[in-house]
């Protein structure tokens, strides 16, 4: 390929990027080439086309844009994320935020960037759990992701024995149930019980409103806000923090603490904030 092919190729793969970060707000500079060559090359891989030359000749210059931008969004986010993870969260949810809860009002919980559905599955075990203990508690949850392929695989709650492996043998017990795939490997999926539930759905955070409903008592929005520039996560988490009721709690990852600047948040522990107005 020639040095002319070579740069033209940059040029487009530069505009693609830009076109996804206002989409997305996920910021994809030059140092990341190779990683966002290689998750395009799925693409390339997926569609049959013969090059990531000719990929983006047909998307950024043959009018595919609109109907593969979807499924770009969905190769480009990063969708790490497991069972209990940042387990000191759900200990401070039990501990500190269960016990006040009126039990005569729905507790109402939003996963806002759910990935393939094992936060909100874990906040389900952790307050059926609750539950028990609490005759009358009745809980909500919501999880929401811009990749419409997570969006389907929370929905179906099947994991690997991999993707489990951080779930306490008790809970597992409960609320997984084994099975296999049609070619005999062995899965897992949430039990029924806690899968209706949970709802999921895509959304943006870029967008200027969510439709998800107000006065939440709990959104997680963790290790989704490293991925944005300052702005973008000064105005998501202004706006995540509309979604939530007076006293309220809002939970980022822990690499996240320093950039949950809204003036009604207060902290309350690692990476915890409690909105006071």
């Amino acid at each position: 390929m020639s040095t002319a092919t070579l740069e033209a190729d940059r040029a487009l793969q530069k505009k693609l990027c830009e076109i996804i970060t206002s989409k997305t707000g996920i910021q994809l500079p030059e140092n990341k080439r190779t990683m966002i060559e290689g998750r395009l090359r799925k693409r390339v891989r997926a569609l049959g086309i013969r090059d990531l030359h000719t990929y983006l000749q047909m998307v950024m210059k043959e009018g595919m844009l609109e109907t593969e931008l979807p499924q770009i969004i969905n190769v480009m986010t990063t969708n790490k994320t497991d069972f209990f993870r940042e387990d000191a969260h759900f200990d401070y949810l039990v501990r500190n935020i269960l016990p006040t809860h009126p039990k005569a009002q729905t507790f109402k919980v939003w996963s806002a960037a759910s990935s393939s559905g094992e936060e909100a599955y874990t906040t389900a075990m952790v307050l059926n759990e609750h539950g028990k203990r609490s005759a009358g508690f009745n809980f909500s949850i919501v999880g929401t992701d811009l990749s419409t392929e997570m969006v389907r695989k929370a929905r179906k709650g099947i994991y690997t024995p991999e993707e489990i492996v951080d779930v306490p043998d008790d809970m597992r017990a409960l609320y997984l149930e084994e099975g296999h795939d049609s070619v005999g490997r062995q899965l897992t999926r949430v039990v029924k019980q806690l899968r209706d539930r949970v709802g999921f759905a895509q959304m943006n955070l870029m967008d200027k409103a969510y439709p998800v409903e107000k006065m939440m008592d709990v959104v997680f929005l963790r290790n989704v806000l490293i991925y944005f520039d300052d702005a973008t996560q000064r105005r998501v988490v202004s706006s995540v923090t509309d979604h939530l009721k007076p006293g309220g709690y809002l939970f980022v990852g822990h690499s996240e603490t320093s950039v949950a600047a809204d003036p009604r948040l207060v902290q309350k522990a690692a990476a915890v904030f409690r909105k006071e107005a």
